[in-house]
């Protein structure tokens, strides 16, 4: 499934191939999400409306940043 999607880097990244996901869109029912440095492993998915709260709250910054 997640081999034909097109994805993209998180805008948070900072292209330093550091902590980074990719996020796939397109599908209806659910929202790719893997680990940018192992792009044939493992992805997870979220239902759409939880994915949305998830990144309302990354930019509300309710989240503390990674050390």
């Amino acid at each position: 499934m997640t081999a034909d999607l097109a994805w993209r880097k998180s805008s948070y990244s900072g292209g330093e191939g550091g902590d980074c996901i990719e996020v796939a869109s397109g599908l209806l029912d659910s929202v790719p999400v893997r680990d940018s440095k192992d792009p044939h492993g493992p992805a997870l998915t979220f239902a759409p409306e939880a994915w949305r709260s998830f990144v309302a709250g990354v930019r509300a910054g309710e989240f503390p940043a990674g050390s």
